[in-house]
């Protein structure tokens, strides 16, 4: 009787102990979940803080801080920009020659893209021979071979080609002739292609290179007042997502689109009109728009780090584009508000994104 009832004690003690035992494991789970949870409720914070103070996506900016630096991936590539003679390209011309960069740097007009050259020269360490200034016409797509031919005698190869020329549109499709349309997708589309298609097989002889084309956020999303130029930059947006995977053999060739939203340039001055040759009347201060130093900057980063896309524009915008992508019913709501406001712009003379936008505050390069 002894013996049982000591048994019975030790089976008591031991299912007590397997409870306590239970009890702690369970115990320290919870607190391990809590750990969890509040880790993620920070992470979401900071996220969020980042978001509201962010000027390009969140991937770029993260590339920006940890990622590969552009002085250490640039340097001495041979890099050949088109629209190069003012804007987005010239400012890549400088903050490339800065970095020790050889540079073809082309457009229509030789003048400026001389006047770009001496800046280089003037602002870094390249000489006279690492700069050539070569004429090119998007729209003359016979004349591309030539001078893809011509910088390949002169540096032996080509490392980054940026398509970056190109011209925006600023009327209303009811009151915009099909000329337009037709100028906008020859010059921004098939002037791109037809370039590109020029220096892809040197690319594919030495099996390495990257090609980054300035897309625009408008090629990600809605653009009234701007249809063409949204056809146009859609476009380039379907053919290099699409010339990607064509490529997938050829792992060290990158394909890169950038999006910018508001920069400041002369894009809007030059743009499309509702006829072909009718300037625009605009004239508005660019106060709203983020610095083109900045935007090449966050440029250099995605090309250092081989990002695939990258989205470049300050708030609201860039949240815009946020909703475009993962709530889209949302997002026609607030494209249907852009619209009208941005209609009213254009027929009070002013730029289309002006007066809704309003003096924001974007970083400094």
């Amino acid at each position: 009787m002894e013996c049982e009832s000591n048994a019975a004690v030790f089976v008591v003690r031991s299912a007590r102990s397997r409870r306590e035992k239970l009890s702690k494991r369970l115990d320290r789970t919870m607190d391990l979940l809590s750990l969890l949870y509040y880790c993620l409720v920070i992470y979401v914070i900071v996220q969020f803080i980042r978001f509201l103070r962010a000027d390009g996506d969140l991937t770029l900016l993260w590339c920006e801080c940890f990622g590969n630096k552009p002085e250490d991936k640039l340097y001495k590539k041979v890099v050949w920009i088109t629209g190069a003679s003012s804007g987005i390209g010239e400012e890549l011309a400088y903050q490339l020659a800065k970095l020790g960069a050889f540079l073809v740097l082309s457009a229509r007009r030789v003048a400026e893209l001389e006047r770009v050259k001496q800046n280089c020269l003037d602002h870094s360490k390249l000489r006279v021979k690492d700069i050539l200034v070569l004429l090119l016409d998007l729209n003359v797509n016979s004349s591309h071979k030539d001078a893809t031919k011509s910088v390949i005698q002169y540096f032996g190869k080509i490392d980054i080609l940026i398509n970056n020329a190109g011209r925006s549109q600023r009327s209303l499709f009811l009151d915009t002739n099909l000329d337009v349309y037709e100028a906008i997708m020859h010059l921004n589309f098939l002037g791109t292609i037809s370039l590109t298609k020029c220096v892809l097989p040197y690319m594919i002889k030495q099996e390495k290179g990257q090609i980054i084309t300035v897309s625009s956020l408008a090629g990600l999303v809605a653009a009234p007042v701007s249809t063409g130029y949204a056809s146009s930059k859609h476009a380039l947006q379907g053919f290099f997502n699409s010339l990607r995977p064509e490529l997938a053999n050829y792992p060290r060739i990158i394909i890169s689109t950038v999006c910018p939203g508001l920069v400041h340039s002369n894009i809007v001055k030059n743009a499309f009109t509702e006829e072909i040759n009718k300037p625009i009347s605009e004239n508005s201060a660019q106060t709203c728009k983020m610095s083109t130093a900045r935007c090449v900057q966050l440029m250099l980063v995605g090309m250092a780090n081989e990002l695939k896309e990258m989205w470049i524009s300050g708030q609201p915008l860039l949240l815009y584009v946020y909703l475009w992508q993962y709530a889209p019913t949302l997002a026609w709501l607030v494209a249907n508000k852009m619209s009208v406001k941005r209609i009213k712009n254009l027929k009070s003379g002013l730029d289309a994104d002006v007066s809704y936008f309003g003096d924001l505050k974007t970083k400094a390069a």
